[in-house]
């Protein structure tokens, strides 16, 4: 049997009597004690949740300000439809621009880094032996560790974006896949509360009424995703979309159309 295979036979609760794991199973940890989510630090998740959510939560709102305004059920469907256009390209637009730029600020990073190993790699190298000493190495062992990283220049890049800030130079999610996330999800989120429009039998509280299926879907959703509690999740984005409705609607019904157009 090759290490990999003895490894991955080994179940999580093996070790809760107190016994460790072989050298082997310590170098696969994944394989028997935990995982991660590859999409954890994706940039088409994070658009896509944020414009489904925003979608719902502004549509919603929108409808509600208009049809309790005295709008009829047609100048509602029109308007819902005008935010469900701009919103989604406005969310494209905004999430291309905000990913490029992250993108951007990173590759920044990356050269000044790089341009500070190429003129004082001395410099550097002491520098990361003190980081790897503040992180509990002896002196001795952090300046071996420092010298073996800095063997290999790219290496010690990584080490030093990695250690300095935070970053890494491969985590550049595509401006592209984001904005086109965040268009669909939005275009998705703002289509909800106007499935009782759409098909003719609509007025303000069926609208309200999917727009609030809508935002406990997503609610659940994100949070059984994140692992967190899917019920929690489900109420808060209720309450986040009652709050707009709440807004909007006390604001249609001070105003009402007649006033508008006096």
């Amino acid at each position: 049997m090759t290490e990999t295979e003895g490894s991955k036979n080994v179940d999580s609760g093996d070790f809760a009597d107190g016994a460790h794991p072989s050298t082997e199973q310590i170098a696969t940890p994944h394989d028997y004690d935990h995982t991660h989510r590859s999409s954890a630090g994706s940039g088409w998740l994070r658009a896509a949740v944020f414009g489904a959510m925003d979608g719902l939560v502004s549509n919603i709102g929108l409808i509600a300000g208009v049809a309790a305004a005295g709008a009829s059920a047609g100048i509602v469907l029109i308007t819902g439809l005008s935010g469900l256009i701009a919103g989604a390209i406005s969310m494209a637009l905004g999430e291309f621009t905000s990913v490029r730029t992250q993108n951007e600020q990173l590759a920044r990073e990356v050269r000044t880094e790089r341009d500070a190993l190429r003129r004082n790699p001395h410099g550097e190298q002491a520098e990361l032996a003190v980081m790897f000493t503040e992180l509990g190495m002896s002196r001795e062992t952090a300046r071996d560790a420092a010298s073996q990283v800095h063997v290999d220049h790219e290496r010690a890049l990584r080490v030093h974006l990695a250690h300095e800030l935070g970053l890494s130079p491969d985590e550049r999610p595509s401006p592209v896949v984001a904005a086109f996330s965040s268009l669909a999800a939005f275009a998705v989120g703002a289509a909800i509360p106007l499935i009782p429009f759409l098909f003719g039998f609509g007025d303000l509280w069926w609208g309200l009424g999917f727009g609030g299926v809508g935002l406990l879907l997503a609610g659940f959703l994100a949070a059984r995703f994140t692992e967190r509690n899917p019920f929690a999740g489900a109420a808060r984005q209720l309450l986040f979309g009652g709050v707009a409705v709440a807004v909007t609607y006390g604001i249609g019904t001070l105003l009402g159309v007649s006033q508008i157009g006096a």
